[in-house]
């Protein structure tokens, strides 16, 4: 060998030493069923901490929440879910790689293993000696039956038959070995849609009073790869928002009237939302998630119409209240305080000194501090969840290839072999499942045969079973 020869093989050796670990060593430790096992179970380990752990909160709210001391199963505080990640489960690298690595061991194991199954099961061998029938699960022996009439009877029983001379193999239930195949496809699709969704998509939070416009400005949650989904050439209106009250007095339903405006203003989409019926527009999911009241409107003696602000008070986990400060003198040296609940109720009215004044519904006046105030309206906001997910229509497609090849692999993948020597029918066969219902159509088929006969005999003990 020349010094040429052995340069090129060393170069040869040195390119296919990555393809033969890969193969020899790699690929079977991706295909093995064990490593999907535990991929699948870590996978749902970690969806359920992401469950049970708020996501996207505050750190204030996680040091509220999980302490230091003491310690949630005596390790985990505050700062361990932020350092590990909890806090944003399904966005960490190491989730994401976990999604991976199983996505490429259902892919190697389909490649190794489902495709050489399909491809085995595709090929069709005759049977040419009669000792090769023992080895079957099922089969018989047959006198002066004929060949032609089996393959008739299999061919109504939609079995593909495949003869040559005096041999014959049919098949079918080839669609029970193309399922598994689907059944990881659907999974790669699904798992496709989920890192995509987790990627590309936002959550955002929104809180407008009734007639403002507003802009998707608010992101409380987003991907990576999130801003272009996030819309910026389209706005909402909120024209109206309302409640409906039981006749006790609780909330019954919250609604939401909004419009959908392009960059010139013009409303393109309108709908009436409330919860469990959001507006969908353009690949983004409005909800109606909560409501408040964003001011009041009132007039003093002759005044014009004041709007005023109306801020949530701290009350301590103990109801929802907001407030305001009305000023009852023009130089803003006196004033009352507001206080409201809900849009419907009745409004308290305090003094300076924290003693309860009067009260008064909208669209009354009542007089404070020597001046007629006059409640015109209470302001709603209404509490918007916003949320793109680009990954649903993959999930939903996957979810539906899921559901379609799991009836597929449950089809039975059946094959029967046939032999004519002389006045002899050898025939046999085997089934992948349904085993009782394939050895009841075995016996009809050689019923069949039976009948065709002159004789009508077969020979007695000539369906074994050799299992």
């Amino acid at each position: 060998m020349t010094s040429k020869d052995l340069f090129l093989s060393k170069i040869s050796n040195w390119i296919n030493t990555p393809k033969l670990f890969f193969r020899r060593e790699l690929l079977p430790v991706l295909a093995d069923l064990r490593l999907a096992i535990i991929l699948l179970l870590a996978i749902a380990i970690f969806s359920i901490s992401g469950t049970i752990v708020e996501q996207g909160q505050s750190v204030q709210f996680y040091q509220a929440n999980y302490p230091e001391h003491p310690a949630l199963f005596g390790f985990l505080t505050w700062k361990v879910l932020l350092i590990i990640g909890l806090d944003h489960v399904y966005r960490t690298w190491w989730f994401l790689s976990i999604l991976i690595l199983f996505g490429t061991s259902l892919t190697a194991c389909t490649f190794t293993r489902q495709f050489p199954a399909l491809k085995a099961a595709r090929r069709w061998k005759f049977y040419e000696e009669s000792r090769q029938f023992e080895k079957l699960a099922l089969s018989a022996e047959l006198e002066t039956s004929s060949l032609n009439s089996l393959e008739e009877i299999l061919q109504k029983r939609r079995y593909r038959v495949f003869r040559e001379g005096d041999t014959l193999y049919a098949r079918k239930g080839i669609v029970g070995k193309i399922g598994p195949i689907i059944v990881h496809a659907s999974m790669l699709i699904i798992l496709a849609g989920a890192i995509w969704g987790t990627m590309t998509g936002f959550l955002g939070q929104e809180l407008v009073a009734s007639g403002d416009i507003f802009q998707i400005k608010n992101i409380t949650d987003a991907g990576p790869w999130a801003e272009a989904q996030i819309p910026k050439d389209w706005g909402l209106r909120v024209n109206r928002f309302w409640i409906d009250y039981t006749p006790d007095g609780n909330i019954d339903q919250f609604y939401s009237d909004l419009s959908v405006l392009d960059e010139e203003g013009k409303e393109v989409d309108k709908q009436t939302i409330y919860v469990n019926k959001p507006l969908r527009y353009r690949g983004v999911t409005i909800y109606q998630a909560d409501w408040g009241i964003a001011g009041v409107r009132v007039r003093i003696n002759k005044s014009p119409v004041l709007q005023l602000p109306m801020a949530q008070l701290d009350t301590q986990g103990k109801g929802r209240i907001w407030g305001t400060w009305i000023p009852t003198k023009p130089d803003l040296s006196a004033g009352v305080s507001l206080l409201a609940k809900d849009l419907q109720g009745t409004l308290l009215i305090y003094g300076s000194d924290g003693k309860l004044l009067t009260t008064v519904r909208a669209g009354m006046a009542t007089e404070v501090n020597g001046v007629m105030l006059t409640i015109d309206e209470v302001i709603g906001s209404t509490g918007l969840q916003i949320k793109a997910d680009p990954g649903i229509p993959l999930v939903y497609t996957g979810f539906g290839l899921l559901m379609l090849s799991v009836m597929m692999s449950y089809v039975s993948h059946s094959q029967i072999w046939a032999l004519q020597k002389g006045d002899r029918l050898y025939i046999g066969g085997r089934t992948n499942r349904a085993q009782v219902t394939f050895e009841r159509e075995i016996v009809e088929i050689l019923d069949k045969l039976g009948e065709g006969d002159k004789d009508g005999a077969i020979a007695p003990t000539t369906l074994a079973n050799q299992s």
